[in-house]
């Protein structure tokens, strides 16, 4: 069996909110890229108070089209996947830099200073 991927904390919210609203994965990353707050969704979705609200989905949908002129995202992409990205992205910084550290360290010893 593989091993479990690790998620970063940043991307929890999303995911609960994905699950708790039952959104797709096109919503999440239309709501991400809006810069919209997974926390605020219940507030963006109060039908049962206020019922001339539309459903979560739709105003996502609505906000994008507004902002982007467009539909859907050209590339969908899980929250799954965005935080497998955003995982490897940081190792290979960390990987980097590293190299670039022990690149640069001097093979000889400073001059002592009395």
């Amino acid at each position: 069996m593989a091993k479990k991927q690790r998620i970063p904390h940043k991307f929890l919210p999303w995911i609960d909110a994905r699950k708790k609203f039952r959104l797709s994965n096109a919503h999440i990353q239309m709501a991400r890229e809006l810069g919209l707050s997974p926390k605020r969704f219940g507030s963006y979705a109060d039908t049962k108070d206020q019922p001339w609200k539309v459903p979560l989905p739709q105003f996502i949908e609505n906000q994008y089209e507004k902002q982007f002129g467009k539909e859907r995202p050209d590339v969908v992409l899980s929250i799954e996947e965005i935080a497998a990205a955003h995982v490897a992205k940081r190792a290979q910084r960390k990987a980097d830099k590293l190299k670039a550290a022990s690149e640069s360290e001097p093979t000889e010893a400073p001059p002592e200073q009395p």
